[in-house]
């Protein structure tokens, strides 16, 4: 968040925080979250780049369009095995399933 507005909602009497500190995360919940968070980002990123529609991945990994749906906005009934798999399965790497799992949400490119 931008120090100006951060200031701004300070001053106006909002308290301004981390969605961990929101929801009361310790830090290897956050962590977790972020890691399920990435691999989400990074199905997503990797099937558009491919061209494919979310049905056409469905048919690859033998699942159906909206279990990618859900992989894609992280939901918490996808594992983030599937997710690795799913990685995996278009072609991304270890190196490259291990860089979105690294990447802190902060600096990944929208």
């Amino acid at each position: 968040m931008e120090k100006r507005k951060k200031q701004r909602l300070e001053d106006a009497g909002w308290r301004v925080g981390s969605t961990a500190d929101f929801l009361g995360l310790s830090d290897e919940e956050a962590a977790l979250v972020e890691v399920k968070l990435g691999l989400a980002n990074a199905v997503r990123k990797h099937r558009s780049r491919r061209g494919m529609t979310q049905a056409q991945l469905g048919r690859l990994l033998g699942s159906s369009q909206s279990r990618v749906a859900k992989m894609e906005a992280a939901d918490p009934s996808v594992s983030i095995d599937l997710m690795v798999r799913s990685l995996l399965r278009m072609g991304a790497s270890r190196k490259d399933v291990a860089a979105f799992i690294a990447t802190p949400i902060s600096r990944r490119a929208a």
